[in-house]
């Protein structure tokens, strides 16, 4: 009897042990995101719906409640590929020659009037194609810093959020499918919202923040669309060097809220050599520097907590003012630089600048008979010649002016 007795206790102490609860970390949300078995995430792929469903995990794991379509986590769009990249998306049925893609969505319901919506595109460029950089045959498009880097901190926004004492709005978490071919996750979204978008308060944005620079340089856009803003992120801003843009329109899926009348923030670490090619992979993030960027966006929803709804503004749309081009240079502009000129953060092989001997921390200050200031006039400058002609560049190179030709 007392065996039995003993038995029936280690039995019960068995039964309510339970295994630990998982603190899953920055690196862990990446690694898996952005590894080789997920194939590049591309938009309506079984690759993506993998990633889909890790994220369904981790949002359950946090206590998100969801807030896709009939009770789900999912809310799916369905639209055929566009010939024209020009040309506006259409949703439609699934049928023949159609793509299926995935938003997944969680809600913090804090009973409160008001939202603030936190989002970052899960998807990526698969093994390449169109929108790749990658020279050469089809290889996995990781896609670590664009955006698995931004998804890991929804994660832990989200997850800090769920345990704050920050009642003041509810919290819609949204990762988002489609971006990399046109913003379609977050249009479709914002045109068949699960929530009504008049009580959204703002709408803040993480695309590409793994690879915060040793300058810490950390660009804001958005920043017009609230008269609060400039404020706000000053005020929170400890030991970053913030580049700080007021246009609330530009290629990530803040676009699609500020066209819905909604204030928005997208912060950006700037781009890189490894943008959109293969080698965008999980070691070459900086994690400290993502852990700083979390930090910086829970002061800043911290500080809004308790005031009213932020009063949206319309601002100017930078991207009409952009010239068309002909030709390339062949460089990627460091986007970051707020110096005069415009510097190249790195130069492709086999174009015009590498051929012409420039190089990753030039600053290009004149372009044939143009003054380059800042990265308008530079595009301006370009925008003017055609393929075969020639001018001279002149670039200032720690310090010292260089002047080359470029044939075009």
């Amino acid at each position: 009897m007392k065996q039995s007795i003993w038995l029936i206790f280690i039995a019960l102490f068995i039964s309510c042990k339970q295994e630990p609860t998982k603190t899953y970390t920055l690196q862990d949300d990446v690694s898996f995101l952005a590894s080789d078995s997920l194939m590049g995430r591309e938009t309506g792929t079984a690759n993506e719906l993998m990633a889909a469903d890790y994220l369904v995990k981790r949002f359950k794991g946090i206590g998100l409640a969801p807030a896709g379509n009939a009770d789900t986590y999912y809310q799916t769009f369905t639209f055929k590929p566009k010939k024209d990249p020009h040309q506006e998306v259409i949703y439609i049925q699934a049928g023949d020659s159609t793509i299926t893609g995935t938003n997944v969505i969680g809600f913090i319901d804090n009973k409160a009037t008001n939202t603030i919506v936190l989002g970052a595109h899960y998807d990526h460029l698969g093994m390449g194609g169109l929108g790749s950089l990658h020279r050469g045959d089809a290889a996995i498009h990781n896609g670590a810093d664009d955006n698995a880097s931004g998804v890991a901190v929804l994660l832990q926004l989200a997850k800090k959020l769920k345990e704050s004492e920050l009642k003041g709005n509810n919290y819609l978490i949204m990762a988002f499918s489609g971006e990399e071919i046109g913003l379609l996750g977050s249009n479709y979204f914002a045109k068949n919202p699960t929530i009504d978008l008049k009580n959204v308060n703002y709408m803040i944005n993480m695309d590409m923040v793994g690879r915060l620079r040793e300058s810490k340089a950390l660009s804001v856009s958005g920043t017009g669309t609230s008269i609060m803003w400039p404020q706000v992120l000053n005020a929170n801003n400890q030991d970053f060097e913030l580049v700080l843009k007021e246009s609330g329109v530009g290629p990530s899926d803040h676009t699609s809220f500020y066209l819905q009348d909604i204030p928005v923030l997208h912060l950006f670490t700037g781009q890189h050599e490894d943008y959109h090619k293969p080698t965008d992979d999980a070691e070459k993030l900086n994690y400290e520097g993502m852990e700083r960027i979390t930090a910086y966006i829970m002061g800043v929803i911290t500080e809004l907590n308790d005031d009213e709804k932020l009063a949206f503004r319309k601002t100017k749309n930078e991207s009409e003012e952009v010239p068309r081009f002909k030709v390339a240079m062949g460089v990627i502009p460091d986007y970051l630089y707020a110096g005069k000129g415009m510097r190249i953060d790195g130069v492709s092989e086999d174009k015009p600048a590498q051929k012409a001997g420039l190089q990753k921390g030039d600053v290009v200050v004149q372009m044939g008979d143009s003054v380059v200031v800042d990265m308008m006039s530079y595009m301006r400058a370009l925008s003017v010649f055609e393929a075969g002609n020639t001018t001279e560049v002149v670039v200032d190179r720690n310090g010292e002016k260089i002047s080359v030709t470029i044939t075009f």
